[in-house]
């Protein structure tokens, strides 16, 4: 691939320009008569055209083959574990729901086989909603690629590197980092440590933005900065390949000549980023009582209700408990909100056994949850002091409307079917005489 070697483009949501080889970019016009070096003019566009100009979001491209090419002779395919809202399989385990960490599978799996859907909200053709999926990958995607026009892609790494090839330029994202695909956008992924595990977050509604701060003022939490685009990088082979395709919930393939990936140069702002999670700068109390869980949001998608999101992205990493007269875990809670809660690395405070590195847990519209038995105890009696949690990144992705497993999901072996038991010894401590 030329220009493959990772480079950046910093800041969140900027009109970026980038050329694998030098004059590619045309000057001062996006669709010249005769483009530079014989190539191709196409937009990418991620918006209407007329959407108000601070959400607006499309790319010009200049490849070596136009797009039409790549889908000429499209045929539908078996989507495997893949499912997309709205979906009822069967009548899905209601409840709060945990999972294991799924294991490594024995055969091979590209990134695009081994994603698994665990749960699905909204409705994909009428752009709301999203669906949270898990992958198990075991090999590079060598000669396959694809690209989702249903939504973007979120995907958070729990083990494994991953090397992310878009026709934007090459993203390499690690446990501890983020990338985000944008929908429509053509991509292969190859595995740089072996097997690879992760979580993904199909979001078919607004496109993820950094979330307004408030009272916060202008700097903390994610700043736009830290967000990197790649620079441009493009292939240009003649190798049989195929193409997959995800629209309105059904998977097609197209088998090519070329690499769908010959974007020599580009310029625009519906493009691939990453992010590292290790550089949010994580808001908090410094007297007493919890702030809402929203300061911990890196990424929101707005819904067509104010202070409402179709998709929040929260993270909980590294920070510091200081609070005094507090009960520091999450506090016992019942949301309107539904949660899909991931865990990286290390240990979440809430849940100290049960949860595990590269498990879930699902606790939908209503359905009430918070600490189990060990962690009430061991906060309630604590002796309180300035304390740091280190080595621990939790994620959540919390979604407006009910968010219904899958079948998969429902008969996974790693289901917890005891996993209600951690709050069966939550005890009776009314007095009503205080002492």
């Amino acid at each position: 691939m030329t220009g493959s070697t990772p480079s950046y483009l910093s800041g969140f949501g900027n009109e970026h320009a980038s050329e694998a080889v030098a004059g590619a970019l045309p000057i001062g016009q996006n669709n010249p008569q005769k483009p530079p070096l014989g190539l191709y003019a196409e937009q990418l566009s991620g918006t209407a055209f007329t959407a108000p100009k601070t959400e607006n979001r499309r790319t010009w491209m200049y490849r070596i083959r136009p797009s039409v090419l790549h889908v000429h002779d499209l045929g539908e395919v078996d989507n495997g574990l893949i499912r997309t809202a709205p979906i009822r399989e069967s009548d899905p385990p209601i409840g709060q729901l945990r999972w294991d960490a799924v294991p490594m599978p024995n055969e091979s799996l590209t990134w695009l086989e081994g994603l698994r859907t665990i749960g699905t909200n909204g409705d994909v053709h009428s752009q709301y909603g999203m669906a949270a999926h898990i992958y198990v990958a075991t090999e590079s995607m060598t000669d396959t690629y694809c690209y989702n026009a249903d939504g973007e892609f979120l995907i958070l790494p729990q083990t494994g590197r991953l090397r992310v090839i878009t026709e934007c330029g090459v993203l390499e994202v690690e446990p501890a980092e983020m990338c985000t695909i944008p929908r429509g956008m053509k991509f292969r992924i190859e595995l740089l440590d072996g097997p690879s595990r992760g979580y993904v977050c199909e979001n078919y509604g607004a496109y993820f933005e950094l979330p307004e701060r408030g009272p916060i003022g202008a700097n903390g939490m994610a700043n736009a900065r830290d967000f990197l685009a790649p620079t441009a990088a493009y292939e240009d082979t003649d190798t049989a390949c195929t193409l997959f395709v995800k629209f309105d919930g059904r998977l097609f393939a197209s088998n090519l000549e070329a690499s769908p990936l010959d974007v020599v140069a580009w310029h625009g702002n519906h493009v691939p980023y990453k992010y590292d999670l290790r550089h949010y700068n994580t808001i908090g109390s410094i007297s007493f009582d919890h702030p809402d869980p929203s300061i911990f949001t890196v990424m929101t998608s707005k819904s067509d209700r104010p202070g409402t999101a179709n998709i929040d992205f929260v993270i909980f990493p590294d920070r510091w408990l200081v609070a005094e007269h507090t009960f520091r875990p999450p506090y016992y809670h019942n949301n309107i909100m539904s949660e899909f809660m991931g865990l990286i690395y290390g240990i979440y405070d809430a849940k100290p056994d049960g949860f595990n590195a590269g498990g879930m847990s699902l606790h939908s519209s209503y359905w009430p949850h918070g600490p189990d038995n060990e962690a009430w105890e061991a906060a309630t009696d604590s002796t309180l002091a300035p304390e740091k949690l280190v080595g621990t990144l939790a994620f959540m992705f919390e979604t407006r409307y009910p968010l219904i497993p899958t079948q998969y999901a429902s008969t996974l072996p790693a289901l917890q079917e005891d996993y209600q038991e951690v709050w069966a010894n939550l005890r009776r401590g009314f007095t009503p005489e205080i002492s």
